[in-house]
């Protein structure tokens, strides 16, 4: 949810360059597939960048490191203030009631039982000064504060033998990440930003906070999250973004 990315909704050739582009450049591979394709042809040039995009999912995913950490940096040097960024203006930030929230939980798990804040705030917490990294081109440092997200999926039962981890919002935004993302170390339920409860503007009550990920990876306003073998998808990816879409 992280990004503030215009609303593509035409076919993936409108965006094309900004898809090429994630993970550090046109690929070989990219290359290779578009020499042979006609690019006054929409859909054989969508069929294209489908394939080249679940191709390049498969290649992160492999490359994918669950014992490397994202490298962490000096109080000195976070980014202040650190950017608001989602898919609407920061006049139009969703508000959540901490009174009535619950964190709905559901799917391959042992324990459904909602969530409240007050036993969201008493888990054991640890703290990461991270890089955020945009698929827009930009990056800023912060600190975060929150669980562990592998412990609290081993507090609730969750099969860490399944595929994907889903995620919903409160302002209708959704997401989800592989498991292994999810189990990584630095992967966390962020309830702080800068040692205080987390601002509105950066995702309260909790933000998911992965710095192996792309910015849009990271949900804010997270309402349910639910354990499967069926890849749900995202806001973004479902428009044509990298699902995998490593930092």
């Amino acid at each position: 949810m992280d990004s503030k990315l215009k609303d593509h909704e035409g076919p993936l050739l409108a965006s094309i360059e900004r898809r090429l582009f994630l993970r550090r450049g046109l690929s070989l591979g990219a290359l290779s597939l578009l020499a042979g394709c006609d690019l006054t042809d929409n859909d054989s040039v969508q069929k294209v960048l489908t394939s080249m995009s679940r191709w390049n999912d498969g290649a992160q995913a492999w490359l994918f490191d669950p014992k490397r950490l994202a490298p962490e940096f000096p109080a000195s040097m976070i980014t202040n203030p650190f950017p608001f960024n989602a898919y609407y203006s920061e006049d139009e930030i969703r508000l959540v009631d901490a009174t009535d929230y619950k964190l709905e939980i559901s799917g391959r798990v042992k324990e459904t039982k909602a969530w409240r804040l007050p036993e969201l705030y008493a888990l054991p917490q640890v703290s990461q000064i991270t890089r955020h990294i945009c698929v827009e081109g930009w990056s800023a440092i912060g600190k975060w504060s929150g669980p562990r997200f592998s412990d609290f999926l081993q507090r609730v039962g969750a099969d860490t033998t399944a595929r994907y981890i889903g995620f919903k919002c409160a302002d209708d935004y959704y997401t989800s990440i592989d498991m292994a993302t999810a189990l990584h170390p630095q992967t966390i339920m962020a309830f702080k930003y800068a040692d205080q409860v987390l601002p509105p503007k950066y995702g309260f009550p909790w933000k998911l906070r992965i710095p192996t990920k792309l910015g849009f990876k990271n949900p804010k306003h997270v309402v349910a999250l639910f354990v499967t073998n069926e890849n749900p998808g995202g806001y973004w990816e479902d428009k044509g973004y990298n699902w995998f879409s490593g930092s």
